[in-house]
Protein backbone atom coordinates (compact mmCIF):
# COMPACT_ATOMS: atom_id res chain seq x y z
CA UNK A 1 0.00 0.00 0.00
CA UNK A 2 1.22 3.36 -1.03
CA UNK A 3 2.19 5.54 2.15
CA UNK A 4 0.18 8.38 1.91
CA UNK A 5 0.96 11.20 3.94
CA UNK A 6 -1.59 13.36 6.54
CA UNK A 7 0.52 16.60 6.27
CA UNK A 8 -0.10 19.23 3.74
CA UNK A 9 2.78 20.64 1.91
CA UNK A 10 4.45 24.13 1.12
CA UNK A 11 2.15 25.45 -1.83
CA UNK A 12 5.02 27.72 -2.79
CA UNK A 13 7.03 24.91 -4.09
CA UNK A 14 3.92 24.29 -6.50
CA UNK A 15 5.22 25.44 -9.86
CA UNK A 16 2.02 27.27 -10.40
CA UNK A 17 1.88 29.30 -7.75
CA UNK A 18 3.13 32.41 -8.93
CA UNK A 19 0.29 32.47 -11.31
CA UNK A 20 -2.00 31.23 -8.78
CA UNK A 21 -1.29 34.46 -6.70
CA UNK A 22 -1.60 36.21 -9.41
CA UNK A 23 -4.78 34.99 -10.56
CA UNK A 24 -5.80 35.60 -7.35
CA UNK A 25 -4.75 39.12 -6.95
CA UNK A 26 -6.71 39.96 -10.01
CA UNK A 27 -9.77 38.40 -9.24
CA UNK A 28 -9.88 40.24 -5.95
CA UNK A 29 -8.82 43.74 -7.02
CA UNK A 30 -10.97 44.94 -9.02
CA UNK A 31 -13.88 44.11 -6.55
CA UNK A 32 -13.61 47.21 -4.85
CA UNK A 33 -15.78 48.85 -7.31
CA UNK A 34 -18.41 46.32 -8.01
CA UNK A 35 -19.45 46.64 -4.18
CA UNK A 36 -21.63 50.01 -5.48
CA UNK A 37 -22.93 48.24 -8.64
CA UNK A 38 -25.97 47.35 -6.82
CA UNK A 39 -26.83 50.66 -5.50
CA UNK A 40 -25.66 52.31 -8.67
CA UNK A 41 -28.30 49.92 -10.79
CA UNK A 42 -30.93 50.22 -8.16
CA UNK A 43 -30.87 54.36 -8.60
CA UNK A 44 -30.45 53.99 -12.65
CA UNK A 45 -33.48 51.58 -12.81
CA UNK A 46 -35.43 54.30 -9.83
CA UNK A 47 -33.94 57.16 -12.26
CA UNK A 48 -35.95 55.55 -15.38
CA UNK A 49 -39.36 54.67 -14.08
CA UNK A 50 -39.29 57.97 -11.99
CA UNK A 51 -41.66 60.00 -14.04
CA UNK A 52 -43.97 57.23 -13.90
CA UNK A 53 -43.97 56.62 -10.21
CA UNK A 54 -44.27 59.98 -9.43
CA UNK A 55 -46.72 61.08 -12.32
CA UNK A 56 -45.06 63.82 -13.94
CA UNK A 57 -45.62 62.39 -17.44
CA UNK A 58 -48.40 65.22 -18.15
CA UNK A 59 -46.99 68.23 -16.61
CA UNK A 60 -42.80 67.68 -18.06
CA UNK A 61 -43.04 65.73 -21.00
CA UNK A 62 -39.42 66.33 -22.16
CA UNK A 63 -37.97 65.11 -18.67
CA UNK A 64 -39.32 61.94 -19.36
CA UNK A 65 -37.46 60.35 -22.18
CA UNK A 66 -34.67 62.46 -20.64
CA UNK A 67 -35.05 60.40 -17.00
CA UNK A 68 -35.55 57.56 -18.86
CA UNK A 69 -32.41 58.09 -20.70
CA UNK A 70 -29.91 59.05 -18.30
CA UNK A 71 -31.67 55.91 -15.86
CA UNK A 72 -30.53 53.36 -18.52
CA UNK A 73 -27.00 55.36 -19.08
CA UNK A 74 -26.69 54.60 -15.17
CA UNK A 75 -27.71 51.27 -15.32
CA UNK A 76 -25.67 50.23 -17.83
CA UNK A 77 -22.74 51.99 -16.42
CA UNK A 78 -23.61 49.47 -12.86
CA UNK A 79 -23.32 46.54 -15.31
CA UNK A 80 -20.02 47.59 -16.40
CA UNK A 81 -18.95 47.76 -12.94
CA UNK A 82 -20.03 44.28 -12.20
CA UNK A 83 -18.56 42.86 -15.39
CA UNK A 84 -15.43 44.46 -15.91
CA UNK A 85 -14.90 46.68 -13.02
CA UNK A 86 -10.84 46.79 -13.53
CA UNK A 87 -11.93 48.68 -16.76
CA UNK A 88 -14.61 50.78 -15.67
CA UNK A 89 -12.67 53.12 -13.91
CA UNK A 90 -12.42 55.56 -15.51
CA UNK A 91 -16.41 56.19 -16.03
CA UNK A 92 -16.46 56.64 -12.74
CA UNK A 93 -16.33 60.19 -13.41
CA UNK A 94 -18.70 60.24 -15.96
CA UNK A 95 -21.39 58.96 -13.62
CA UNK A 96 -20.44 62.02 -11.41
CA UNK A 97 -20.82 64.19 -14.53
CA UNK A 98 -24.27 62.45 -14.80
CA UNK A 99 -25.10 63.33 -10.75
CA UNK A 100 -24.82 67.08 -11.87
CA UNK A 101 -26.21 66.94 -15.04
CA UNK A 102 -29.28 65.30 -13.03
CA UNK A 103 -29.52 68.36 -10.50
CA UNK A 104 -29.46 70.72 -12.82
CA UNK A 105 -31.32 69.04 -15.64
CA UNK A 106 -35.53 70.06 -14.03
CA UNK A 107 -34.46 73.85 -15.22
CA UNK A 108 -32.78 73.21 -18.47
CA UNK A 109 -34.56 70.32 -20.12
CA UNK A 110 -38.28 70.95 -18.11
CA UNK A 111 -40.38 73.78 -18.40
CA UNK A 112 -41.42 75.34 -14.62
CA UNK A 113 -40.73 72.49 -13.14
CA UNK A 114 -42.75 71.59 -9.74
CA UNK A 115 -41.03 71.18 -6.26
CA UNK A 116 -41.66 67.10 -6.38
CA UNK A 117 -39.78 66.99 -10.14
CA UNK A 118 -37.00 69.32 -8.67
CA UNK A 119 -36.42 67.26 -5.82
CA UNK A 120 -36.77 63.70 -6.82
CA UNK A 121 -33.79 64.60 -9.86
CA UNK A 122 -31.88 66.59 -7.38
CA UNK A 123 -32.22 63.72 -5.04
CA UNK A 124 -31.38 60.63 -7.72
CA UNK A 125 -28.02 63.82 -8.58
CA UNK A 126 -26.86 63.62 -5.44
CA UNK A 127 -27.10 59.74 -4.96
CA UNK A 128 -25.61 59.68 -8.74
CA UNK A 129 -22.70 62.00 -7.83
CA UNK A 130 -21.88 60.01 -4.18
CA UNK A 131 -22.01 56.48 -5.72
CA UNK A 132 -19.72 58.11 -8.80
CA UNK A 133 -17.19 59.03 -6.17
CA UNK A 134 -17.32 56.17 -4.25
CA UNK A 135 -16.78 54.21 -7.18
CA UNK A 136 -13.92 56.39 -8.58
CA UNK A 137 -12.31 56.27 -5.08
CA UNK A 138 -12.04 52.98 -4.65
CA UNK A 139 -11.09 52.22 -8.64
CA UNK A 140 -8.07 54.69 -7.95
CA UNK A 141 -6.86 52.49 -5.27
CA UNK A 142 -7.12 49.16 -6.59
CA UNK A 143 -5.49 50.28 -9.79
CA UNK A 144 -1.52 49.10 -9.82
CA UNK A 145 1.20 51.58 -9.54
CA UNK A 146 3.89 50.94 -12.01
Amino acid sequence: MAHVSHTRGDITSHPDASEMRARYARMLGGRDVALVDGPVFLLGLYCAVSPWILHFTANQPALVPHNLIVGIAIGLLALGFTRAPERMYGLSWAMCAMGVWMIISPWIVGSSPDAGVVWNNIVIGVLALVLGLVCAGTAARSVPRP
